[in-house]
Order: structure tokens, then sequence, then C-alpha cells
């Protein structure tokens, strides 16, 4: 077929730019990849599924939320756990419907901007509260799979998508966990050893452990 020389220069480029777009998905589907938007903070999300790397990741992030510096914030009831055998709040605060408290007992009222000083007073956080009523996002009690399965679902985790999720490894109540205040332990790795196991387990495709049988 003849090439027309007359074309005009706009449909030109048109056409190039269509051909460049075809190009690039190409290469991306080749790369067996799929994009996400680009990051508002300190990672992008390109996502390389890996089953057998991501359940080997979760497992990692598992240990970590079933540390008491976790999972005192997510019990199964409405009462937050409290010590390193997560026992009920002494002060059987409640969690109201924003997670922060209810009447008078809020949980600023205790828990201050940062720690109180000396041992085993409360911790503190501007942000200090319990998931809220209506996503309560519990921890305790659950296995790996069911965790796993409730963490990277949009109606059970806050409407967030996998990217909000890589950013939430860095949220301040998150790396809360990491300065609980004198007495306490800390959670079985590192905030760096964390975010990198939490950033692979979403990477690979936050892939759940197999159910028990």
């Amino acid at each position: 077929m003849p090439v027309n020389h007359n074309l005009p220069v706009r449909t030109f480029s048109v056409v190039t730019g269509l051909f460049g777009l075809f190009a690039l998905l190409s290469f991306s589907i080749r790369k067996g990849h799929i994009e996400q938007d680009a990051p508002t903070g300190h990672d992008s999300l390109m996502i390389v599924k890996d089953s057998a790397a991501s359940v080997k990741a979760f497992l990692e992030v598992y240990n970590v939320l079933m540390s008491p510096r976790c999972m005192n914030c997510h019990p199964s009831g409405d009462v937050p756990l409290q010590g390193d055998d997560n026992h009920l709040h002494t002060m059987l605060p409640q969690r109201g419907k924003d997670g922060k408290g209810v009447y008078a007992m809020k949980c600023a009222n205790c828990h201050q901007p940062t720690n109180t000083p000396g041992e085993h007073t409360p911790p503190g956080n501007p942000n200090w509260h319990l998931p809220p009523a209506d996503m309560k996002m519990v921890f305790q009690g659950k296995t790996p799979h069911e965790l796993a399965k409730q963490i990277m679902d949009p109606a059970q985790n806050g409407n967030k998508t996998p990217q909000q999720l890589l950013e939430h490894a860095h949220d301040g109540l998150v790396v809360a966990a990491w300065n609980p205040g004198e007495g306490r332990t800390l959670p079985p790795m590192t905030h760096d050893a964390f975010v990198k196991a939490w950033t692979t387990w979403l990477k690979t495709g936050g892939f759940a452990p197999q159910a028990n049988p």
C-alpha cells in the first residue's frame, strides 16, 4: 500500500502516539507486572505475583501483628488489651463509634501526644485510638489465612487500596509500636525489617497462607 506523504502533521502525531502506547502496553504485558498509580510517599507498588514469596513474607508480618504492641489495639471485643500478656485494659475503656472512647473516658485523656515518663505508664501518640466500631480490624484470634484475607479486603480494611496499605506501614501509630515506653517488649523484628516483609507481601500479590484443614 503506498504511503500518503500528504497526511496532516496532527494525524501523523496521533498515529505515532498510538503505536507508542501499544508498544508500552506490550512491554508491560511481557514483563508480567501491573503498575499502580504513582505513590504519594515512600515507595511505589508494582505487583509481580509470586504466591510462595508472598506467603513467606506474610508469615513474618503475622508475627509482628500478633505481638502485644499491635494486637492490644486490635482486640476481638470493644475493650483494648494491655500488657505483654494481653489482659483487658484495667480501666475498661470502651471503643466508641470513632475508636477514641466514650463519654468522659476518652483515650486521649491518658494517652498524651508522647510517652509518659516512667515504667508501665501510658504510651503516647497524637492519634491514639482503636479502629472505629464500623471497621474493627480484629487481629485477636485470627489465623494467618484469616488475617491476610481481612487486610486485603477493602470492605474490612478501611477501604484501603494496595497502594494505601503499602503506605500504612509508615503510619505514626504503627511506628509507635517500636517506641512503646518503658517496661514493654518490642515487636519481634525491627520496623525496617517489618516494612521490608510488608512490602514484599504486597508487591508479590498479597496472598494469604493456606487455611487450616
